[in-house]
C-alpha cells in the first residue's frame, strides 16, 4: 500500500509494502545476541505432569513459557525509568509510534582501549533535525545479530555526543550497540543521563525527558543507505522500564 504524507512542508510518498525490519529477534539458541553477562533466553513448552505443551509431543497446542531480559537479549526500547529511583514505564512513556528518522553511519574513534562515538562526528553527519536518529556503527559486521557482547567493551557514546543529540531535538535514539554507555562505567551512565536530561535519579528533575526513548541492539543491513526514513517504533505492552521492540523503516519518496 502506498500513501502520500505531508512531511517537512512537502508531500512525500511512502510504500508500506516495503518494510525494513531493523530489529533482532529473541531466540532460544546460540544465534541470540547476549549482553550483560546473561545466559541465552529460554523458550520451552509448559509441563504439567505428563502433559507437554507441544503438538509434536501429542498436545493439541504449542504452549510455551519464555524467559528473557529485554536489556540483554535483543532489540529493546527503554524510557527514563531505566535509570530512575521512581518507576516509569515504557508502555506509558511512548504513546505515538511513527516518526521521521535520520539513519547515519559512524565509525567509532579509538580513545585508549575504548571506541567512542564523539560529538564532533555527529556534528558532521546530522542534518536537519528529525524526531528520531538511527546510528549504524562501522564496520557493520552481520555477526552483530548473534554476538555475545559480555566482557568485550563495545563502542559507546561520548557524554557530549548524547547531549548534542538531545540539543538537536531528537526524541528517539536507536543504536546497534548493547548500550549508549560504556560496559564498565562504575554506574555513571553519563550518556543515558545526558540524553534524558537527568540530573537527579532519586528526585527526577522536572525538565527530564520523560517521553524520550533509547532503542538498543538494532541491526541495519549494509545495503540500506543513510538518509531519511519513516520509522514505526513498535513495542510489546510491558509495564516495565524497557520492552522488546520492533523498529520498522520505510523509504520516503519525494
Amino acid at each position: 500500500m502506498k500513501a502520500t504524507l505531508h512531511i517537512g512542508g512537502k508531500d512525500v510518498e511512502v510504500d508500506f509494502d516495503q518494510p525494513i525490519d531493523i530489529s533482532i529477534p529473541i531466540t532460544s539458541d546460540d544465534k541470540n545476541p547476549i549482553a550483560w553477562y546473561l545466559n541465552k533466553p529460554v523458550i520451552e513448552p509448559v509441563r504439567s505432569g505428563e502433559w507437554i505443551g507441544k503438538v509434536s509431543d501429542g498436545s493439541s497446542t504449542n504452549f510455551n513459557n519464555i524467559a528473557f531480559n529485554p536489556h540483554g537479549h535483543g532489540t529493546h526500547t527503554e524510557c527514563v525509568g531505566h535509570i530512575t529511583h521512581d518507576f516509569f514505564s515504557i508502555n506509558q512513556s511512548l504513546k505515538t509510534f511513527m516518526f521521521i528518522a535520520d539513519l547515519i553511519s559512524v565509525t567509532p574513534q579509538l580513545q585508549g582501549d575504548d571506541r567512542v562515538i564523539t560529538k564532533s562526528q555527529l556534528q558532521s553527519v546530522i542534518g536537519n533535525s528529525s524526531e528520531a536518529l538511527i546510528i549504524r556503527t562501522l564496520p557493520n559486521d552481520p555477526k552483530k545479530r548473534n554476538q555475545n557482547y559480555s566482557h568485550t567493551n563495545p563502542p559507546y557514546l561520548e557524554e557530549s555526543a548524547a547531549q548534542f543529540i538531545r540539543e538537536c531535538g531528537i526524541k528517539h535514539l536507536l543504536i546497534d550497540l548493547p548500550s549508549v554507555d560504556r560496559e564498565q562505567d562504575e554506574g555513571k551512565l553519563l550518556a543515558h543521563k545526558a540524553f534524558w536530561n537527568v540530573t537527579d535519579v532519586k528526585n527526577l528533575n522536572r525538565d527530564a525527558r520523560r517521553n524520550a526513548t533509547i532503542t538498543e541492539l538494532i541491526f541495519v543491513p549494509s545495503d540500506i543507505p543513510d538518509g531519511k526514513y519513516l520509522l514505526n517504533l513498535q513495542l510489546a505492552s510491558f509495564e516495565n522500564d524497557a520492552s522488546p521492540s520492533k523498529p520498522i523503516l520505510y523509504k520516503i519518496h519525494s
